[in-house]
């Protein structure tokens, strides 16, 4: 069994991958707003997957994590332009403190590795 930790810190991995999935941790963007915040952090998820030899089209499961409801559709307008539509994954959105105040978005990914 082998566990490959991308990115490891004191206190989380970016990702991991064990068994033929990648797991992402919950990945945040910068920006003003939620547009651009979830722009920032699908650009880093799509990073994290590609350096594990994944892509979106391989995404499983998505958790979305947003600070208000009230950005549900400006999200979904940045998520359903970068989605592979051939291919989208089962997915969940709900409101939720997040780590910081000037955070507006978390992604978290789960993702199948060839």
């Amino acid at each position: 069994m082998t566990i490959k930790r991308i990115e490891p810190g004191a206190r989380m991995s970016q990702a991991v991958v064990h068994n033929g999935t990648v797991y992402l941790a919950g990945q945040v963007g910068h920006g003003a707003d939620v547009t651009e915040q979830s722009k920032d952090a699908l650009a880093s998820v799509e990073r994290l997957l590609a350096e594990v030899g994944s892509d979106k089209s391989k995404i499983l499961s998505t958790t979305i994590w947003l600070a208000t409801m009230d950005d549900f559709a400006d999200m979904n307008a940045v998520w359903d332009a970068w989605v592979d539509p051939k291919a989208p994954p089962v997915r969940a959105c709900g409101e939720a403190r997040l780590a910081t105040s000037e955070y507006l978005v978390e992604f978290m990914v789960v993702a199948a590795v060839d």
